[in-house]
């Protein structure tokens, strides 16, 4: 519990630093959030075990994919409506996945 409330510190502190120094429409803090919340999600899951190893790699995975494309629509400066939708989108599916992995019967056994 406390690595994950480390994790969750770090990141919103990071998020603030980095926000702060970027001037413009270039942040979307629902994005951001929603991101941060999705990671906790996965290192909860990993640290109860409700999700194997295996799971939890294809988890990161999708969300590492969700952070890249965040960074690569943003380097015009901002992100339009359809991009930031699209985000929602992938975020949504994300979450998805992420319960129905939490949620499944296998747990992990070591």
């Amino acid at each position: 519990m406390k690595k994950v409330l480390a994790i969750l510190l770090i990141s919103v502190w990071s998020f603030t630093i980095v926000g702060c120094a970027h001037a413009g429409n270039t942040r979307d803090p629902g994005i951001r959030e929603r991101i941060t919340e999705q990671q906790v999600r996965i290192d909860e899951g990993i640290s109860s075990g409700q999700l194997t190893r295996h799971e939890a790699n294809i988890l990161q995975d999708n969300l590492n994919w969700i952070k890249t494309e965040e960074a690569r629509l943003k380097t015009d400066g901002r992100l339009t409506p359809e991009e930031r939708a699209r985000l929602h989108r992938m975020l949504d599916k994300n979450s998805a996945m992420i319960y129905r992995k939490k949620h499944n019967p296998i747990v992990r056994l070591y």
